[in-house]
Parts: structure tokens; C-alpha cells; sequence
């Protein structure tokens, strides 16, 4: 009666009776083994204690999380028998690994077992082996620019912690910290150290420092009481003078997508612990690499120029064909100010005449070859507007009024237009719109409708309401050059989102444009870049409390910029530093 229930309740080798036939003798065994009830698979062998010893190992070694086993074919030979098995292990993180075998059955005294071995659990199992699961990461994804060089690489930054408990006096070690982190991070105070790490309980982490620079004072920081360090894997900076803000932001997005998927096997290994086959292996497979456009020589050219400023300098380069943001530089006293390259919005002053001059074209008001008056000034309601320095040129083509960057023609003619018409044609040239571009906060500009005439006039020349941003007349200079707006992008493979009107450019416009744009570099306002190729461009000084802003906007082949100069004086001023920058790069670009 005994034996009877315990046999309802589990499977006991010494009281359930042993399957009539190797294929049900061999499936008892694999049903044990498969519900991780060693004892009771091993005691369906002919030598228990070796079986289990061996079964327990491959569970424990595979860190498997189940198993599925079936029996196969069987082939019967007297009192002998093989009869194939397929396991299929489920391993840790959904690894799946299936493969088949056989078990040698015998039969005494009329009853089968399992003829122990170590290819009941693995064919290529040897007797005195274990298996081992393994773990292969994958490399770590990387960035690159659009030359192709790496700017983000894989590597390992150390994390500089400080624990208030654990130094004898805390001001003193904070002073000690700052010491020896002053060339890493010159905004640190013993202060502000001090005050944070006893603000919490437990660690304050104070930085995280690049490996050759950790490597470098390592030994000091080791010394003061109550550092800590710790080291974490992480993208690292190629060249940290390499848009060095904005490569930072492009970290912040990817950096959880780089891991890729780690590869796996399954290894034989000795009793001495020397692997010796592999049983199975899934190869890593790595994120590919991600790319940005921004372009190694044109960014290190246009940051080189802007460097070279004491004023704040700030440049925006981009592709016309492809929309891609080839250079985003500014100097260190533009950096004060955030990133203002892409965001920042200033009125543009003459710049804007491009706008005007489009808006002109479109609405039949006059063509570059439309004869307009350029008087030294103009009264247009209550407004007296003045050209630069009073200069006069009487009656001309636009294209010449916009060669030589007449206010007083393009003021008269923003006072025949609609209220809405520069709106609309800034928007034609990709201003106004909101761009949701990857790794880059942007602002391209705002131009209002104007009802009052006065308003309007002074829009027309860029000294209004309007405001732009590099960022967006780069653009505008981009659309001109492509004859539509491209889309903007930094992070290859990922959309810009726009949100705002975006209506087509027409050929009109953009061919009345391009040659009046050339003609102020061959004769006009920026005949100091004539020697840079076929550049096209236009100037422009917008007056502001304090100065006034240099600006030039233009482009040379796939090449659109926005070049601006904060208080810079004379627009000369902005047209120098990107003829610095074209100057800078290589044969070819």
C-alpha cells in the first residue's frame, strides 16, 4: 500500500516499475532528468552516483532555466539499445540550444536502464568534462563623422566619488580634490565639494574622468581621505576640441542603444579546467555604427576661424543636397551664452534682403533687373531710414541695390508688400518653421506678420522684429543653393521632425537669387572672399544697443554657411572669418 501512493506522487525508481521497452525506460529518464529530479534520473542508471553528479553539473554549468527532452528513434539489438534524444536547453537571457543524441540502454533481470555515460547529457561530452556556458560581448557601437573618422569610441571613464564620512576633514580633502582635478575641471570649488558630499549620505560623485587623464592622477587621488574611484564603460571623445558640446549631446542620444546583442557558446572543459571543444556558439552582434554629419576638416576650419575672434563668433555650415549639418562652431565667449550657433536668434540685418528680395520676386513686385530707386535715405510713414554712411547710388537694378546692400531700396519695396509677405517668404527659405532635428537644439527664427507699414519697412532690411539664428540662414542660403529647403540632420538614420509651414521656393526665386547673390561677391559688399572660389553670398550689419552685428550667408557648391560676429562692427569682419574658414580646407572641399 506504501509503495502504491508513493508512486502516485513522484517517480521513485525503487517502487514504480520500470517501463516494459528501451523508448519508455529511456523517456522516464529523460522526464526526470528534464524536471531537474536528479536523484530520480539518476537512479534509472546503472550508476547512480556518477549520473547525478554529472546531470547536476550540466544544469548548474548551463545556468539553465529549463529543459524540454524527447526521445527518437530506437534501434533494439538483444539485450542492448540506442534510442536518440533531442534536448532543448533554455538558457539565461532566451537563449535556445537544441541538439540530439543517443542513450545506451541494457536490459537486466528484464527491466531497461540507461547505460550511464556522459553523452547522455551531451554526445561530445567526455567522462570526466563539464560543460561551461560563455558570454561574448559585442564591441560596443562607435561614432563617426562624414569624412568617416571616429568621434565616440568605446572605452572607460573613472568615476571620482567623495564620501564626507570617511575623511578626517572634509574641507581639506575638497581642497585636495580640486587641486588635483583643476586642469580636468575648472569649475570645481573645495566649497561646493564640501557642501554636496555632507548634503547626502553615502558617495558624492564630484566627476568622471577619461583613462589618461585618470591615469595621470591616479596616485594623488588615491592619497586624500575619503575619494573613491570606480570605473564604468562609456563613449569617449576621440579629440575633446572636437565640437566638443555638441558631440557630447550626440552621446547623451545613442548612448543606450551601443551594446548590441552578446554572442554565446557552450565549451567542454577538463578536470584541470582547459576548454576543449565547442559545443555550440552564437556569434555577437554588434549595433552598427553610428554616424553624424558633421565633417571632420569643415569643422575644424570653421571653429579654427571663429577662434580666431575676441568678439563672439559663431558659424553654421550644411550640405544644400543633403541637408546634413556639416560644421556647428563657436567660439569660447559664445559658449558663455549657450549653444547659440543653432539657437540663438539675432536680427540679421541686410541679410534679410535675401528674404525681401525673394518675396519681391514672387509677388511681381520687381526682378534683378527691375530698376529701383537707392536714395542716401528714405521716408516711409514716420521712419527715416538711412543707407550705410548716407551713400547713394540713384536708380538701379535690384541686383545691384542688393550687390551693394541698398536700405533704402529694399525698405521701399518691403512697404508695397502684403502683411504677410515676408512671413511667407522666409518660410519659403526654411525660417519660421520649428526643426526637431536629432542631437541639436535649433530655433531657426521668427518673422511676424506686419499690419503696421513702418514695422514692415524696417523688416525689410532686417532691422524689424525679425530675428534669425545662424542655424536658420544657413538654411535660407541652403535653400537658394538647392532651389527647395533641405531637411536638416545631424544624427544619420534619424528624421527631423518640422512643425510649421513649409511651402516650395519658386524657380523664379531662386534663380533671381543665385545671381544677384554672386554679384556681391564679384563687385558688391564681400569682394574680399572672390578669391575662394564661386562663392555666393550676401552681407549684413544689423544695429543693436551697443553695436552692431557682422553677419554673411551664402554659400560655395554643397557647401550653404551662416557666418555672425556679435557686435562685430562691419560685416567685412564676418566675410573674413569665413574666408578663413574656406581657406583652411583641404584641396577638393
Amino acid at each position: 500500500m506504501l509503495c502504491a501512493v508513493l508512486a502516485a506522487l513522484t517517480v521513485l525508481a525503487g517502487c514504480t516499475p520500470r517501463p516494459a521497452g528501451p523508448e519508455p525506460a529511456a523517456q522516464q529518464f529523460l522526464t526526470a532528468f528534464a524536471a531537474r529530479e536528479i536523484d530520480a534520473a539518476a537512479r534509472l542508471s546503472d550508476r547512480p552516483d556518477a549520473a547525478a553528479a554529472a546531470l547536476e553539473s550540466a544544469w548548474q554549468s548551463l545556468q539553465a532555466e529549463s529543459l524540454t527532452a524527447t526521445t527518437g528513434d530506437v534501434r533494439i539489438d538483444g539485450d542492448t539499445a540506442r534510442v536518440e534524444y533531442t534536448y532543448e536547453w533554455h538558457l539565461p537571457k532566451e537563449r535556445v540550444w537544441t541538439y540530439s543524441g543517443e542513450l545506451q540502454m541494457g536490459r537486466r533481470d528484464g527491466e531497461w536502464m540507461v547505460r550511464w555515460s556522459s553523452t547522455d547529457i551531451h554526445p561530445r561530452l567526455g567522462d570526466r568534462q563539464t560543460m561551461s556556458l560563455r558570454s561574448t560581448p559585442a564591441e560596443r557601437a562607435r561614432v563617426n563623422e562624414h569624412a568617416g573618422s571616429d568621434v565616440l569610441v568605446p572605452g572607460i571613464v573613472y568615476r571620482v566619488r567623495f564620501d564626507a564620512r570617511s575623511a578626517d576633514n572634509v574641507r581639506r580633502s575638497a581642497e585636495s580634490l580640486v587641486a588635483a582635478l583643476r586642469e580636468f575641471d575648472g569649475s570645481l570649488t573645495a566649497q561646493s565639494i564640501a557642501e554636496s558630499a555632507t548634503g547626502i549620505d553615502g558617495d558624492y560623485l564630484v566627476t568622471r574622468l577619461r583613462e589618461d587623464d585618470y591615469e595621470r592622477v591616479a596616485s594623488t587621488l588615491g592619497s586624500i581621505p575619503g575619494v573613491s574611484i570606480s570605473d564604468e564603460a562609456d563613449l569617449v571623445a576621440t579629440d575633446r576640441t572636437f565640437a566638443p558640446d555638441l558631440v557630447a549631446q550626440i552621446k547623451k542620444t545613442v548612448i543606450d542603444e551601443v551594446d548590441g546583442k552578446a554572442g554565446w557558446s557552450v565549451v567542454t572543459v577538463n578536470q584541470n579546467g582547459v576548454d576543449i571543444d565547442v559545443l555550440t556558439e552564437t556569434a555577437a552582434q554588434p549595433v552598427p555604427s553610428f554616424s553624424i554629419s558633421l565633417d571632420r576638416p569643415i569643422q575644424v576650419a570653421a571653429q579654427a576661424a571663429v577662434d580666431a575672434r575676441d568678439d563672439q563668433a559663431m558659424m553654421v555650415v550644411i550640405a544644400p543636397s543633403t541637408g546634413d549639418i556639416l560644421a556647428v562652431a563657436q567660439n569660447e565667449a559664445a559658449d558663455r551664452d549657450g549653444p547659440v550657433a543653432s539657437t540663438g536668434l539675432y536680427p540679421p540685418g541686410s541679410t534679410f534682403k535675401m528674404i525681401t528680395a525673394g518675396a519681391a520676386i514672387s509677388g511681381g513686385l520687381a526682378t534683378p533687373e527691375t530698376m529701383v530707386p537707392c536714395p542716401g535715405s528714405i521716408t516711409i510713414g514716420e521712419r527715416s531710414i538711412p543707407n550705410y554712411n548716407g551713400f547713394a547710388l540713384g536708380t538701379v537694378s535690384m541686383a545691384t541695390a542688393f550687390a551693394r546692400s541698398c536700405n533704402t531700396s529694399f525698405a521701399k519695396l518691403a512697404s508695397e508688400m502684403d502683411d504677410d509677405a515676408l512671413t511667407v517668404a522666409a518660410a519659403q527659405f526654411g525660417i519660421g518653421p520649428d526643426y526637431e532635428v536629432v542631437g541639436l537644439p535649433t530655433d531657426s527664427g521668427s518673422v511676424p506678420p506686419a499690419s503696421d507699414l513702418v514695422q514692415r519697412t524696417e523688416d525689410g532690411f532686417g532691422q524689424g522684429r525679425v530675428l534669425v539664428s545662424p542655424f536658420g540662414m544657413a538654411l535660407a542660403a541652403a535653400t537658394v543653393a538647392h532651389g527647395e529647403t533641405p531637411v536638416p540632420r545631424l544624427l544619420i538614420g534619424r528624421e527631423t521632425e518640422i512643425d510649421g509651414d513649409d511651402p516650395a521656393i519658386s524657380p523664379e526665386m531662386v534663380d533671381g537669387l543665385r545671381s544677384m547673390m554672386r554679384l556681391v561677391i564679384t563687385s558688391g559688399t564681400a569682394d574680399r572672399i572672390a578669391d575662394q572660389g564661386d562663392v555666393y553670398g550676401k552681407t549684413g550689419e544689423a544695429e543693436v544697443d551697443g553695436g552692431s552685428h557682422a553677419w554673411f550667408v551664402g554659400y560655395r557648391g554643397d557647401l550653404a554657411f551662416a557666418t555672425l560676429v556679435v557686435r562685430g562692427g562691419s560685416s567685412d569682419n564676418a566675410v573674413a572669418v569665413t574666408r578663413d574658414m574656406f581657406a583652411a580646407l583641404p584641396e577638393g572641399y
